[in-house]
C-alpha cells in the first residue's frame, strides 16, 4: 500500500509520469502544478500561505490524506501494482508423488534470471508452474511454498484479480477477438494508462517483429496472425506493457519464434522467467534448470561454463535448420552443409 510519505518528496513531474491519474487529482483539488513540476508535492502544500488557507478553505491533511487514498485506489483499480517491488522469488522444498523430500534447500530468482524446468512429460512440470502462479503456501499437492521478497506473499496476489504477480505464455495463443494489432495493443495501453501510448504501440510491434519468423504490421487483424506471429505478438506485449513481474513460459519451442531474442527481451525489461522446456538451447540459456521426477524437484544444477561453451554449438545447429525451413518455405532446393 502507498503511503503519503512514500510520494511526498517526488517531484510533480515524476508522479505524473509514474501515475497519470494524478492529472485529474489536482485540477478536482484546484492545486496549480503547470508551472511547479519541479516542486514537490509537500513543497507545494507547504507553500500555501495562512491567508490562503483560510481564504480558500484548504485542508492540507485532508489533501493528504485523500492523494494517498486515490492512488492506492486507482492502483487497485488499474490492477497497475509496481513491479519493481516484487525483486525476488523464493521456491521452499515440498514432497514428491510419493511424500518423499524434494532434492534442495531453497531456490532464490532474482529479477532477469531465468530459470529452466527440465523432465519427462508428466513429470510435474506444470505442477511446479502452478504453484508459483498461486503462491503456494504448502497447501497444494507437492507442498511447496513461495515466497515473495524473501516473506510470504501478500494474500492479493491469490485473491485479487487486480493484482496480477505472473504473466502466463504458451505454445497455444489464438486470438478470437476483431481487431487489428494496433487496436489490441492500444486497448492494453489505454487499460495501464500509458502517456506515451504511441512509442510503446511502436515499440512492442517493433520487438514483436524481431521475434517472429514472417513480419507483420499495425493494420494486421489479430486473427489473422500465425502461431507464431501471435506469440512474438504476446512476449513483446508481456515484456514491454504487461505490470507482471514473473513470466512463465511453458514449452514455447515450437512456437516459430527467435527463442534466444524472446528470452532476452523479458530480462531486459527486469522480468524473472521460470521455463518448462523439452529443448536444450532453452534449458541452457538459463542462469540454472530445476529436473523433476516423479512430481518433485530432484536437483537444481547451476549452468556451468562448459555447458555454455555446448550452448554455442547448439545455437549454430539451429541457425543452420532454420535457414534450411527458410528455403524449404522459398521452394529453393536444399544443398549440404560441409561445415557448422
Amino acid at each position: 500500500m502507498i503511503k503519503y510519505s512514500d510520494v511526498k518528496n517526488k517531484n510533480i513531474a515524476e508522479l505524473e509520469n509514474k501515475y497519470p491519474f494524478l492529472i485529474s487529482f489536482f485540477e478536482n483539488n484546484k492545486l496549480e502544478v503547470e508551472d511547479k513540476k519541479d516542486k514537490t508535492i509537500e513543497e507545494i502544500l507547504d507553500s500555501f500561505t495562512e491567508e490562503e488557507i483560510e481564504e480558500w478553505t484548504i485542508d492540507i491533511e485532508k489533501i493528504k490524506t485523500d492523494l494517498e487514498s486515490f492512488i492506492n485506489e486507482m492502483i487497485e483499480f488499474l490492477g497497475i501494482e509496481e513491479d519493481e517491488k516484487v525483486h525476488s522469488l523464493t521456491i521452499l522444498p515440498g514432497t514428491d508423488k510419493e511424500g518423499n523430500p524434494e532434492g534442495f534447500t531453497e531456490l532464490k530468482i532474482n529479477k532477469s534470471e531465468i530459470i529452466s524446468i527440465v523432465g519427462p512429460t508428466g513429470s510435474g512440470k506444470s505442477r511446479l508452474l502452478a504453484d508459483i502462479e498461486w503462491t503456494a503456501n504448502k497447501d497444494t499437492p507437492t507442498k511447496r511454498a513461495i515466497l515473495i521478497n524473501d516473506e510470504e506473499p501478500d494474500k492479493k496476489w491469490r485473491f485479487s484479480s487486480s493484482n496480477k504477480l505472473v504473466a502466463q505464455l504458451s505454445q497455444n495463443m489464438n486470438f478470437v477477438m476483431d481487431l487489428t494489432v494496433e487496436e489490441f495493443i492500444e486497448l492494453h495501453a489505454k487499460s495501464r494508462m500509458i502517456e506515451n501510448e504511441k512509442e510503446i504501440i511502436n515499440k512492442i510491434i517493433e520487438g514483436a517483429n524481431h521475434l517472429a519468423g514472417e513480419k507483420f504490421d499495425l493494420s494486421t487483424p489479430i486473427t489473422s496472425l500465425s502461431g507464431g506471429q501471435s506469440r512474438a505478438l504476446m512476449i513483446a506485449d508481456t515484456a514491454i506493457l504487461s505490470t507482471s513481474p514473473i513470466v512463465l513460459i511453458d514449452e514455447i519451442e515450437n512456437a516459430g519464434i527467435d527463442k534466444k531474442r524472446a528470452l532476452n527481451l523479458l530480462i531486459n525489461e527486469e522480468k524473472i522467467v521460470v521455463m518448462a522446456t523439452h529443448d536444450p538451447s532453452l534449458a541452457l540459456m538459463g542462469d540454472k534448470r530445476i529436473v523433476i521426477k516423479n512430481g518433485g524437484i530432484h536437483k537444481v544444477i547451476e549452468t556451468s561454463e562448459d555447458e555454455r561453451k555446448i550452448l554455442i554449438k547448439l545455437e549454430k545447429i539451429n541457425l543452420i535448420t532454420e535457414n534450411f525451413r527458410t528455403n524449404l518455405r522459398k521452394g529453393e532446393i536444399l544443398e549440404d552443409i560441409v561445415e557448422f
